[in-house]
């Protein structure tokens, strides 16, 4: 069968293709080599800069121009010289080197990948093209969904909800609040995110320059290096590797996605629950069908399509940030295959983002529902009035109301206000008392 999005095996390039086909920009097979051409076509031209050889203005422009304007169409020439060099790297640059026969520059051929190995490629190309999606892609929308919670906080920071701890009724809260847990949570691993910087390896076959330094032993390849990756490419370049980077930072940015990813499943649940108790309603759509069998259902699906995914990025992501950091000797192979897949984990993220945005715009809050139920569990004050005694000193304020409250079902207002009334005090802390509510002992 041709590949479409009914024959794609993955749901990622079938089912969901149309809501993820933008990141495909990062990371498809076409994108690892456009973003191997920019680093090979960069690094030559860095040569250039530093005098190891003459290159004129016409030359440079052609490969920028050809940088810039890198399509599928090179891509798949790169691919068919693959075929016969069965090295993809190699065969970009031969690609290179054939742009420089067509400029009428292809005495300086030589230069193009002069002293590296692949991996000098590679560990370049692939943190740079992840540092890309992540800035212009993953953290945009996590901070779009975050202020999306953070309007429901706003809008309902004064609408009273009974609190459930083990699932029970608990002191009263406000919905806004809630919605403010999470706000803040996303707030502190967005910071955390920040701080971690995005990493790649450039040192010839081994590390050590060795390829450099036999054809220029006087020449300090550490800070050509340092001052390329960091000027050209915005990498931090480390200072002592093997073949390969250490992927310890890419680990840690995986780590950090799954932190937030755990915070959006969190989210999902409680959201899901929230529906389920009736708090909010959902917005229909004329020709939706909720179940095949019971016409009345609106089911919160979108909440649970997120938690889907997240689920399965967060089963990626686990392996990623295990494997990557571990390498025999100097290298093995099982990093390359790993890498790339990075962008099926992101692309599951992204999808699980778009979902719980859709959810959340479907949201009708059913205050009735929300006051009904504070004022089904007036056992919730006791926690106030039992603390208010002690201030007062009176003699097992907590005992007294373990007795009236726990595991009892009929504790109403009424059978509050008896209990109170029954209390040896004075009348106006009785009339402070009964002015607390389930609606209104809400704290700060």
């Amino acid at each position: 069968m041709d590949l479409n999005q009914l024959t794609a095996i993955s749901p990622v390039d079938g089912r969901y293709r149309k809501q993820v086909a933008h990141l495909g920009e990062y990371y498809s097979e076409y994108a690892l080599i456009k973003y191997r051409v920019l680093v090979e076509v960069e690094y030559f031209l860095f040569l250039a800069e530093k005098k190891f050889f003459k290159l004129d203005a016409k030359t440079k422009q052609y490969l920028l121009k050809m940088t810039a304007g890198f399509s599928p169409d090179n891509a798949a020439e790169i691919k068919k010289t693959e075929t016969i060099t069965n090295h993809d790297v190699k065969a970009v640059e031969y690609f290179i080197k054939s742009a420089l026969d067509n400029c009428k520059a292809g005495h300086l051929k030589e230069w193009v990948h002069f002293g590296l190995t692949s991996q000098d490629i590679n560990n370049t190309a692939i943190p740079l093209l992840w540092k890309n999606s992540i800035e212009l892609e993953y953290l945009p929308a996590v901070i779009n969904l975050q202020h999306s919670i953070g309007k429901l906080a706003l809008a309902w920071k004064d609408v009273p909800m009974l609190a459930r701890t083990h699932g029970q009724p608990a002191s009263p809260t406000r919905l806004g609040k809630e919605m403010m847990v999470f706000v803040e949570r996303l707030e502190n691993q967005i910071q955390l995110f920040s701080y971690i910087p995005f990493t790649a390896k450039f040192g010839g076959a081994t590390g050590n320059f060795n390829a450099h330094h036999v054809a220029y032993p006087k020449y300090n390849w550490v800070n050509f290096a340092n001052d390329f990756t960091e000027t050209k490419l915005g990498l931090q370049r480390q200072q002592y590797t093997t073949q390969v980077e250490h992927y310890d930072t890419l680990a840690a940015h995986f780590d950090a996605i799954k932190r937030i990813n755990n915070i959006f499943i969190d989210f999902c649940r409680d959201m899901w629950t929230y529906i389920s108790m009736d708090y909010f309603k959902q917005q229909t759509k004329k020709g939706e069908i909720g179940s095949s069998a019971m016409p009345h259902k609106v089911n919160p699906i979108d909440f649970e399509n997120a938690e889907g995914n997240l689920g399965i990025a967060n089963a990626l992501l686990e392996h990623f940030s295990a494997k990557l950091p571990v390498s025999r000797l100097q290298r093995d192979l099982t990093d390359s295959t790993v890498l790339r897949n990075i962008g099926v984990p992101m692309a599951h993220t992204i999808i699980a983002i778009r979902s719980a945005e859709k959810g959340i715009g479907k949201l009708v809050l059913n205050e009735p529902k929300l006051k009904a139920d504070l004022e089904a569990n007036w056992a919730v004050v006791a926690e106030a009035i039992q603390t208010i005694l002690r201030r007062e000193n009176y003699p097992d304020p907590y005992e007294a109301l373990k007795d009236l409250t726990r595991g009892k079902h009929a504790i109403d207002k009424k059978a509050i206000h008896l209990f109170i009334a029954g209390l040896k005090i004075s009348a106006s802390l009785k009339k402070e008392l009964k002015a607390i509510t389930p609606e209104n002992y809400l704290g700060l």
